[in-house]
């Protein structure tokens, strides 16, 4: 399980001592973006404790899709077949990562998957201690992004996820260039266009407790103009093959 952070001090010994305790089996990497609170150093103290616990130390501040990119490459380095994602703030419950695995291996009696998102907004999900503009604005954005980019997941921006190895290896994270919150729209889409099946899975997503949020105005600014582009430059292609098919059937 990739977990990146920047200035997580005051949850990250607790959030990983949850998943270890949910998933006894579970290895976790720490990626820490060079976090002035010490944050790299407590991740540091829980590897020497505990040897399925692992850091990968950035240089410095680079986004959020950047912290997973690299966290991703490390992991498909090391041989593992399955990759998760989640945040460090206790937003996300290792208690019920098993949704998402059982999920991925087709254990819900639904057929395996490729990648399995952790969902606020299926039936059964649920947010907790957001208000209601912030779960407007989410719900909104989701929105959007089915609309613009045609496409069926209800959360494309949940961060909560585990992927299999050969799903990773066929989108071409080399060619990933998002590095904000917008990565997770952008991996789910390049999913979808890679024919491979995502599913989503109810969550009770809970607003962290400590620390601070790392989502302001500007970044749901620049992710709705990252997808809006996308969306744009989706359809083009979309009018340019449906040209091409109705040329191909004139005699």
């Amino acid at each position: 399980m990739v977990v990146p952070t920047f200035n997580e001090a005051d949850n990250l010994a607790w959030i990983v001592g949850r998943l270890r305790a949910a998933e006894p089996d579970l290895h976790v990497l720490v990626v820490d973006d060079h976090s002035p609170d010490g944050t790299g150093d407590i991740a540091d103290a829980l590897a020497a404790e505990d040897d399925a616990v692992h850091v990968l130390h950035r240089a410095g501040k680079g986004g959020l899709g950047a912290a997973y990119l690299a966290g991703f490459a490390w992991a498909l380095d090391a041989g593992y077949d399955v990759v998760g994602e989640m945040d460090a703030d206790g937003s996300h419950q290792p208690e019920q990562l098993h949704r998402l695995l059982d999920a991925l291996a087709g254990a819900d009696g639904r057929g395996s998957a490729d990648l399995v998102i952790g969902s606020r907004y299926v039936p059964g999900g649920s947010v907790v201690n957001w208000p209601w503009r912030r779960e407007a604005l989410s719900r909104g954005g989701n929105l959007y992004v089915r609309l613009l980019l045609g496409i069926s997941v209800r959360d494309a921006t949940a961060g909560f996820r585990v992927f299999r190895r050969s799903a990773l290896e066929k989108i071409d994270l080399a060619s990933v260039q998002s590095t904000g919150y917008v990565f997770q729209t952008d991996l789910v889409t390049r999913c979808l266009h890679a024919g491979l099946t995502v599913r989503e899975v109810p969550i009770e997503f809970i607003e962290r407790e400590r620390g601070d949020s790392k989502m302001s105005g500007a970044v749901a600014t620049e992710s709705l103009r990252r997808i809006t582009q996308w969306g744009i430059s989706e359809r083009r292609e979309q009018l340019r093959r449906e040209r091409a098919r109705r040329a191909g059937r004139r005699p």
